[in-house]
């Protein structure tokens, strides 16, 4: 019986055991590869999602999306926007009814990649509304693996140089994990709801005890 929380103590994720895709990653840079790698994925019945941008230090200025990941279990491609734009192959999958994408802040993703083309996202799963059924408050991946894996998503390469000439073996493995890391809680969750075998701890708020739920 597994044991999730409403809120997941942040203060707990640094002792926690860190967790990283071990699967391939392959970097895309041009179109030709991009048709190649939507190929690939237009054959998986769940791929995990995410977008990277360069971060920007001066007020007023947003960079568009650099970086598009989707994932499978076992390899993750890293679309390089800064380079290829959204090429209509990418578009195709985006709006393709069959493959499903999971993702978490989707909102946000789509409307950075509408800044660099315009597609209708379709088959897309939205995290943070999805754990709201098990009673999770958490909305940050990083929070929410934690509570359900017990283990901790590193987000030291957040604010690096995402249009970078060549990116580093720590932006690519960053960037590969937290796409793969959403078809994983989708997987859990999905498997806990059929199983009900998890009980949910309300964590308490100041001068209060927790309360477990079924």
């Amino acid at each position: 019986m597994k044991t999730i929380y409403n809120k997941f103590d942040k203060k707990l994720i640094p002792a926690l055991p860190r967790v990283l895709f071990d699967g391939r990653i392959i970097v895309i840079q041009t179109e030709a590869e991009a048709n190649k790698a939507v190929s690939y994925l237009m054959d998986a019945p769940l791929v995990g999602v995410d977008t990277e941008t360069r971060p920007s230090f001066r007020k007023g200025t947003v960079n568009k999306v650099a970086l598009l990941q989707v994932s499978t279990d076992d390899t993750c491609f890293l679309f390089r926007l800064n380079r290829i734009g959204v090429p209509e192959c990418v578009r195709n999958l985006l709006q393709d009814d069959r493959v499903m994408k999971v993702g978490l802040s989707l909102r946000d993703d789509f409307a950075s990649l509408h800044k660099r083309g315009a597609f209708e996202p379709h088959a897309f799963l939205e995290l943070q509304d999805y754990v709201k059924a098990f009673g999770i408050q958490d909305m940050s991946l990083q929070k929410l693996y934690a509570n359900v894996f017990g283990q901790k998503i590193s987000k030291g390469q957040r604010l690096t140089n995402w249009e970078a000439d060549v990116l580093t073996e720590g932006q690519k493995l960053y960037a590969a994990t937290d796409a793969w890391a959403c078809i994983r809680l989708y997987r859990e969750l999905e498997s806990l709801k059929a199983t009900r075998a998890y009980t949910l701890s309300i964590v308490p708020e100041p001068g209060k005890g927790a309360v477990a739920e079924a």
